[in-house]
């Protein structure tokens, strides 16, 4: 094999790789970029939108060209208005993307270094570890312990054993045992393989990349698709009533026909969409600032929607930089020797100076601390097998010979674990362990025995080893710690501690950061409980300790059930589990690459405090969305109304179609900036949720105030002013852009407007301004082209009279609704399986993807064809 791909064992020289990466391309299924012309599409695929420009091109033909051809114009500056917006959201998502980074260890120019994922190329020799998910498929060179999770391919829950042995061409996609296959996980043991496949290429690939289109959908998504589609239903009713009710009138059948569709373009949340986009890209931007970085932009929303945090230790809670204290000798070894065997004790690879490549935080802290100054008395010594650590032995352990020839057993591990597998271990050495706890320091025990030279190692080999010795290292707590908790309990957030450490150590973290009178359960505890006992056992429990991967998942799941967000912020490997199973997976970019497959959201530091910026950023968008949400429903919905009302007893249309399209227009146009506008703290303060029942009330009760005041105009209008057709239109065009627009300053605050909570300075200019447009257009040259005619100068007087009067009763309207309104249901969304949807992001490139060109005739570009190891 390795032959066939004109490579050797120890991997490709740079310059090679470089070659073949510009000739096979990236290691990517789909790339990640900005499409405008997609954008574009989002744009025009309402088909409200398609049927008005039919209607527009018919009326051009029939000689209404004017109206026509202004309703074309006005339909373009909305298109183009919702594209700029939408665009510039996928270019922030796109440059979001491109900061989250994954790495693979291969062997170039002969040493192990680490590279991007999507820079993998066919010939490229991979390392395997617990946790890796494998970057191509492979064909395996070296297996120890090897086993992979394929159920992103298969199905199959159960992990499947891995080894060098050849299988027959045409072998099934299951039963691959030589094969490494990208996107599986390594559930235990270590391994080496060449790669066979990158891309689309690979088996995982060619799936994936059929779904590179077909997103999950997260609540927030759900929900602004409930609330569309509720207001398509409605305008598609009164749209047809205000149709038959003209055409009933034997008004002009075209006329009629626009007027109905303006009216339903008018309701539709037409630029909805790019209302949220600028609001989540503005959102991802403040965040990524502040070290947050989200997957999709959507799950900033989902983020904000979190009650509950389940959160390891280390790194939150503490500073997550882990030195290396002390040694404590046992058995006559001395602190010397006991520092030596647990640098000999790593299944990770080293570099030409020795130091392990990828290692994990507690061999980084061993190689670094100023005791291991004479590492190079390790040099004599040759590691011959490998039993790597998992997370049910919670050890790992190593054959070494020394320069002398004997062979001896090195193991390193979590202290209960090594003690139960040890002989004559002393009581000093106990209670030397159980100070260590109580001071809240991270133990590692190592032990040993001579042994037979092997270089296969299995659990039955861990017996009857002696303790050597104790590695103590440090990681007290953060000094902001206890703030961060403050922060995230003011925020309504529930910080529960989930860890693998014993429970004094976490109970000792607890107390220090102010966390008194905890409850703790370890896993020994959970394993005793049956669900509803766990469910119950919740509501008094803050530490999980010695948990493992599925504790951990159960504990989540148990969370879910009783109602509220919930949210799991964790870096390793058994974490996995847990990250899937919450409403939201929180990792860190140096978390391992399993936890960030099944995370939504990536901090940049883990650190708590960063983490509450997050969430209140979460909730800032979700509050100014539903700001947007409420104001179409309260003056579109009333404007529908209205028309319907005008309509019959009018001899004439109540606006002009191009008319109604251009209000429509400078309406939303002021709407942009409420992604800009200020949150009041008590809508920060709580999760809020997506209630369909909340917005239909909110419609109901606040419509027809708006109607009240353009029936009022009506009035005014044909009683007092006696004005024609074109007068009558511009009168009601100027008053109802004026109410719905300048009601935004009641509907964004539950405070009273101005005096308590003040708008952002672009929303207030972006409001007063098109009022003020919309008042003046009648005195431009553009108001004959639009319809429009000289306003009598008490009109404006009778008008702001009515803003001021309308404005009033609207918040005494909030104040009566508010003190009525339910609080929302709790949704329960099913997760579903996302594994593999979020798995094809890690394979994906912000470049664009050319066509993968064909391995040649190589029997390795198909892994199920290949042989040997060649």
């Amino acid at each position: 094999m390795l032959r066939d791909l004109g490579v050797t064992g120890d991997g490709l020289s740079s310059d090679e790789a470089e070659q073949r990466l510009r000739r096979w391309g990236p290691n990517a299924v789909h790339s990640h970029r900005a499409r405008a012309w997609l954008v574009v599409w989002h744009q025009l695929r309402s088909p409200l939108l398609g049927l008005l420009l039919a209607a527009a091109v018919i009326s051009y033909f029939a000689g209404e060209r004017s109206d026509a051809l202004i309703i074309g114009v006005i339909v373009a500056l909305s298109v183009g208005l919702g594209f700029l917006n939408e665009y510039r959201a996928e270019k922030t998502a796109q440059s979001l993307h491109a900061k989250i980074r994954h790495r693979a260890v291969v062997l170039r120019d002969g040493r192990p270094q680490e590279v991007e994922v999507t820079r993998l190329v066919p010939g490229d020799v991979v390392e395997l570890r617990l946790g890796d998910i494998v970057p191509a498929d492979l064909r395996l060179l070296q297996a120890t312990g090897l086993e992979c999770s394929e159920s992103v391919l298969t199905g199959e829950s159960l992990p499947v054993a891995k080894d060098t042995a050849p299988v027959p061409a045409g072998t099934a996609l299951a039963e691959l045992s030589g094969c490494a296959l990208m996107g599986t996980v390594v559930h235990s043991g270590s391994g080496r393989g060449v790669v066979v496949a990158t891309g689309a290429e690979a088996e995982f690939g060619k799936i994936a990349a059929g779904l590179s289109g077909h997103q999950l959908e997260t609540e927030f998504q759900v929900g602004l698709r409930r609330f569309s589609m509720l207001l398509v239903y409605v305008a598609g009713a009164l749209t047809t009533s205000i149709f038959v009710i003209n055409v009933a009138l034997h008004k002009p059948l075209i006329d009629a026909l626009l007027f109905s569709l303006a009216i339903a373009v008018g309701i539709t949340p037409q630029l909805l969409p790019a209302v949220v986009s600028t609001s989540l890209a503005a959102g991802s931007r403040r965040m990524s600032r502040r070290k947050v970085l989200v997957k999709r932009l959507v799950c900033i929303e989902d983020l904000g929607d979190v009650d509950v945090l389940f959160t390891d230790k280390t790194g939150t809670l503490t500073h997550g930089r882990i030195d290396f204290m002390r040694a404590v000798p046992v058995g006559g070894t001395s602190p010397e020797e006991a520092l030596h065997l647990g640098l000999l004790c790593t299944e990770t690879q080293v570099d030409d100076q020795g130091r392990p490549v990828g290692g994990n935080p507690l061999d980084e802290a061993l190689w670094d601390s100023p005791a291991a100054f004479q590492r190079s008395a390790l040099c004599g010594f040759k590691r011959i097998g490998v039993l790597p650590f998992d997370h049910d032995r919670r050890m790992v352990s190593v054959m070494v010979t020394d320069p002398d020839g004997a062979t001896t057993l090195i193991t390193k591990g979590a202290p209960e674990a090594v003690l139960e597998r040890c002989v004559e271990v002393p009581e000093a050495a106990r209670q030397a362990l159980d100070a260590e706890f109580a001071a809240a320091n991270r133990v590692v025990a190592v032990a040993t025995r001579p042994a037979q030279a092997t270089p296969t190692l299995t659990a039955a080999d861990e017996h009857d080893l002696r303790l050597a010795g104790l590695l103590v290292f440090l990681d007290p707590p953060k000094p902001d710690a206890a703030e961060a908790l403050g922060r995230l309990d003011a925020l309504g957030i529930t910080v529960k501690i989930v860890t693998g450490d014993n429970p004094a150590v976490a109970a000792k973290v607890c107390h220090d950061l102010g966390l008194n009178d905890v409850g703790i359960l370890t896993g020994t505890d959970l394993d005793t409980m049956d669900d509803e006992q766990l469910t119950a056992a919740l509501r008094h429990t803050t530490v999980f300790a010695r948990v493992s991967p599925e504790h951990k998942a159960r504990i989540v799941r148990s969370q879910r059930r009783t109602g509220g967000d919930v949210a799991f912020l964790g870096d390793g490997v058994n974490d996995a589990l847990a990250l899937h199973a919450a409403d939201v997976g929180i990792s860190v970019d140096s978390a391992t690459d399993v936890a960030k497959d099944a995370a939504d959201v990536i901090l940049l530091e883990k650190d708590l405090g960063v983490l509450a910026d997050g969430v209140a950023e979460g909730r800032r968008i979700f509050a100014n969305t539903i700001k947007y949400v409420l104001m179409g429903t309260s003056s579109n919905f009333g404007n529908m109304f209205s028309a319907a009302g005008a309509s019959l007893f009018l001899p004439f249309l109540p606006m002009l179609p191009s008319q109604i399209l251009l209000n429509n227009l400078l309406y939303d146009s002021s709407q942009l900036t409420i992604p800009t506008d200020e949150v009041d703290e008590e809508q920060v303060r709580r999760p809020a949720h997506w209630d369909i029942a909340f917005i239909r009330r909110f419609m109901v009760c606040f419509g027809p105030i708006s109607s009240l005041f353009d029936f009022v105009t009506f009035a005014v209008m044909l009683w007092v002013f006696h004005a024609g057709p074109a007068q009558f239109h511009t009168g009601w065009f100027v008053e109802s852009l004026a109410t719905q627009t300048l009601v935004i300053f009641a509907i964004r605050t539950r405070r009273i407007p101005f005096w308590r909570s003040h708008p952002s300075l672009p929303l207030a200019s972006t409001a007063l301004g098109v009022v003020a447009l919309g008042t003046v257009l009648p005195a431009t040259p553009l108001a004959h082209v639009l319809g429009f005619r000289l306003l009598p100068t008490g009109f404006f007087a009778a008008v702001a009279a009515m803003v001021a009067v309308y404005l009033v009763l609207v918040e005494i309207g909030k104040r009566i609704f508010y003190r009525t309104a339910r609080a929302p249901a709790r949704p329960r969304p099913a997760l579903g399986h996302r594994h593999l949807r979020r798995r094809a992001a890690r394979f994906s490139t912000t470049t664009r993807l050319r066509q993968p060109r064909s391995i040649g005739r190589l029997p390795a570009s198909r892994p199920h064809t290949t042989g040997g190891v060649g």
